[in-house]
């Protein structure tokens, strides 16, 4: 019985005289003291909570968007995070391509696993309208030097820069690419860029020619060979160094064939376009002078002598 008397419930007198006296005050700070220890929730008439319920639909709402599906490729959201870059981005890459140096990688420090298009297509584009004005420039400045030089505006040339320019910043990385996940296969320790890396890094290098596209408009030929070397050579250091952390994992005669192979073929972009756009056409051929027709000189024939008289007449 004593151990029942001690669970029971007991009135404290204390208690009870402050409560009748003072009731409103005991509320007021009942109130006040909710917020500070206390967690209000409110609950439903199934008797769940309903701040347990939000977090269980926030955490649900965070799995499905992980779980979502990437859009396929031939739809305009799967390449739509390829050109979300800013321009400070972009002036960093291109600053990237045209200060190439030893153990500094474009991938690792520029692209850093976010490779874009935005950058490449647009410096195609520029480069190959660049080509198409500058090799008419280049003709009509001929003109006014040599008027024997015959033009016209040709505008094919457009559509051939055009084509030679994006043909080779798509189909060269996309062998390059190929030839690297063979090599892959053969040498375990390489670990190739992805495709978009490598169309990345061809479209970045391709920057430094815009501007010596436009000083091949000055007409000295030494001048033009020059900005020509020096733009191949920054252009190709830039994939050399870029490529070499992956190819030195291979042996040595196939790392050499193919930076050989990758700065010849980038050599020949550009001594190709330096022939074609800037080729002068030739003089038009001048007309042979008019000469006066001369007459045949007349002859002026001597009257014959008449015929001796005979001797009967």
């Amino acid at each position: 019985m004593a151990a029942a008397d001690e669970l029971a419930f007991h009135e404290f007198e204390e208690a009870t005289n402050l409560l009748a006296q003072t009731p409103n005050e005991a509320t007021t700070r009942g109130d006040q003291l909710v917020p500070q220890r206390h967690v209000a929730v409110a609950m439903d008439s199934g008797g769940s909570y309903g701040a347990e319920d939000e977090v269980e639909e926030s955490d649900k709402t965070a799995l499905l968007q992980e779980e979502k599906q990437q859009p396929g490729f031939w739809t305009f959201g799967y390449y739509q995070s390829f050109f979300d870059v800013d321009t400070a981005q972009v002036l960093d890459r291109i600053k990237g391509s045209l200060l190439p140096r030893p153990g500094h990688n474009f991938v690792r420090h520029h692209l850093r696993n976010r490779p874009d298009l935005y950058g490449p297509f647009w410096i195609c584009a520029t480069l190959a309208f660049v080509l198409a004005v500058t090799g008419n420039l280049t003709l009509v400045l001929a003109q006014r030097r040599d008027p024997s030089i015959h033009y016209s505006p040709q505008f094919h040339k457009v559509t051939v820069a055009g084509t030679a320019i994006y043909c080779y910043a798509w189909l060269v990385p996309l062998a390059l690419w190929g030839f690297l996940q063979w090599r892959k296969g053969v040498r375990e320790r390489m670990g190739p860029y992805t495709f978009l890396e490598t169309v990345c890094v061809y479209g970045y290098s391709l920057f430094v020619f815009i501007p010596t596209v436009v000083l091949w408009l000055i007409p000295v030929p030494w001048l033009q060979w020059l900005s020509g070397a020096l733009a191949l050579a920054l252009s190709a250091a830039g994939l050399v160094f870029t490529l070499w952390p992956v190819v030195r994992e291979d042996s040595r005669l196939a790392a050499v064939l193919l930076l050989s192979v990758v700065v010849l073929l980038h050599a020949l972009l550009a001594t190709g376009c330096k022939f074609y756009f800037f080729q002068l056409l030739p003089p038009e051929p001048a007309a042979p002078p008019h000469q006066a027709t001369s007459q045949p000189p007349t002859v002026l024939l001597s009257p014959s002598p008449p015929p001796p008289r005979s001797a009967a007449a």
